[in-house]
């Protein structure tokens, strides 16, 4: 660790490198609201915030695991799943008032044709104004998971091949995902404005109540047990002051 009397210690998040502040505060200064895009394993995670003195707000936010609830049944974590997320997203804020806002990407690198610029054309295509460029966003076919259903084809004849091997836990059809993408859009354009403005209560945590310990009272005796007599100390020996013993007396 450096010393000396200029050094500053790094905040908490840039040490942990999940901050650049320095890019965080060119977004802010736009003062405008900011598309937050997440990505992981298995799930998207779109959100719209604004920054405020006491902290950010999230005024509007979708994660692709809801898509389960629209119709969607194949996998959370592709191209498809990333536009649908995006597109719910950018439903729920211009219904809320929200026309525009700006990328905000995070530390994820800026890969052409990924799923956060598939989750931003989601967010584009349902009628919110984000500065970008054309030539990073994902193809069409991409989109709608051709892709999926041709590599699908491909390591299906490979008998070796251990790709698509959960498919028969998930009970998903890869070659329906493109139409099921369609019908999966079209029902997120029949949901109604009311419904898109409220906000999802968060369900309190259920916390486990303990029973209560009920004392238990001891009974009484009838008798008290005799007192125990303590016993007298014994008198201790006295000791000469002489060094040692006293020798035999010499005649």
């Amino acid at each position: 660790m450096a010393q000396g009397p200029t050094y500053r210690v790094k905040f908490r998040r840039r040490r942990e490198g999940k901050t650049n502040y320095y890019r965080r505060q060119r977004l802010l200064s736009s003062r405008q609201s900011r598309l937050v895009i997440r990505k992981t394993n298995t799930r998207i995670i779109a959100q719209i915030i604004n920054a405020k003195v006491t902290g950010d707000v999230t005024v509007a936010s979708a994660i692709s695991s809801e898509l389960g609830d629209y119709g969607w049944i194949a996998g959370t974590g592709n191209l498809p799943s990333s536009y649908l997320t995006g597109f719910l997203l950018g439903l729920r804020a211009s219904a809320r008032g929200i026309d525009n806002a700006v990328l905000d990407i995070g530390l994820h690198p800026p890969t052409k044709g990924s799923r956060i610029y598939a989750a931003l054309k989601g967010v584009i295509d349902a009628g919110m104004n984000i500065p970008h460029n054309e030539e990073i966003l994902p193809d069409e076919s991409r989109l709608s998971g051709e892709h999926i259903v041709e590599a699908f084809k491909h390591f299906s004849d490979d008998k070796d091949s251990r790709m698509f091997s959960d498919l028969g836990k998930k009970k998903t059809t890869i070659t329906g995902i493109p139409k099921q993408f369609q019908t999966v859009k079209a029902t997120l354009l029949e949901i109604p404005k009311a419904e898109l403005k409220k906000k999802k209560k968060t369900k309190p945590t259920k916390t486990e109540t303990k029973p209560k310990k009920t004392k238990t009272i001891r009974e009484k005796p009838e008798q008290k047990p005799p007192r125990a007599i303590p016993r007298k100390p014994k008198p201790k020996k006295l000791i000469a002051r002489g060094k040692g013993k006293k020798g035999k007396r010499r005649k």
